[in-house]
């Protein structure tokens, strides 16, 4: 007989209240890193991508902003809603990758805190924890195609921000952001516990860490980026 009793998890911050269902990634760092750097006007229309619980996506909300919100799991969709409903703001929260579910809408600003760590092969496990953080064989798997897409989903003077560890090379990130068309610029950085999956895949991320930002033995930390790229008015 199914138990009745598992209970519900839930998350406060910045006085907002959110369900995490079990197969959704709780909220971790770069989320609330995410969060601290975006600011919205009210009328704005704000795109996030794999919004998750839907933290970053109610906040703007909250600040007045029109807000869609992805993701490639149907239990954060779900939640995302639930979430919204929550927390008394309106969020379109949408099933699907990347910008598939946004066809040619366009968005003062498109958001995410994505997937980025490197995964060698074998080690792309389902659980939520690790889909949450799968980048892919460089990391850059979502993150190369937010930046190619952005351009065609910002309105003129519209912004992408995106969080990025030190690891994937500030530098590498603002020359594809400039390829894109955008004018990069870095809004802040931070000091981060490094990432628990990493361990398991280190020697495989110190062989993608071209700018040498990682420091011999274990690390115990990691910088964390928030990048900007502003399309042309």
């Amino acid at each position: 007989m199914a138990s009745s009793d598992a209970g519900t998890l839930l998350f406060s911050w910045r006085g907002c209240l959110f369900r995490v269902p079990d197969r959704v990634q709780a909220p971790k760092a770069g989320s609330l890193f995410l969060c601290r750097h975006l600011a919205v006007r009210p009328g704005e229309r704000v795109l996030e991508i794999g919004g998750g619980l839907g933290v970053a996506a109610v906040l703007a909300a909250k600040d007045g902003a029109r807000v869609t919100a992805t993701d490639i799991l149907p239990e954060a969709v779900e939640v995302m809603r639930i979430n919204a409903t929550l927390n008394a703001v309106a969020v379109d929260a949408r099933l699907g990758d990347c910008y598939g579910p946004v066809g040619g809408e366009r968005f003062d600003l498109i958001c995410t805190n994505p997937p980025q760590t490197p995964t060698p092969p074998g080690h792309a496990r389902r659980d939520a924890a690790a889909v949450a953080d799968n980048g892919g064989a460089d990391g850059w798997q979502l993150l190369d195609r937010v930046i190619a897409g952005a351009p065609r989903h910002l309105v003129p003077g519209g912004r992408l921000i995106f969080t990025l560890f030190a690891f994937l090379g500030p530098k590498a990130a603002c020359a594809k952001i400039e390829a894109a068309g955008l004018a990069p610029a870095i809004i802040g950085s931070e000091i981060q516990s490094f990432p628990r999956i990493g361990y398991e895949r280190l020697e495989h991320i110190r062989a993608h860490d071209l700018e040498a930002t990682m420091p011999s033995g274990i690390p115990e930390t990691v910088e964390r980026y928030a990048i900007q790229g502003t399309a042309p008015r």
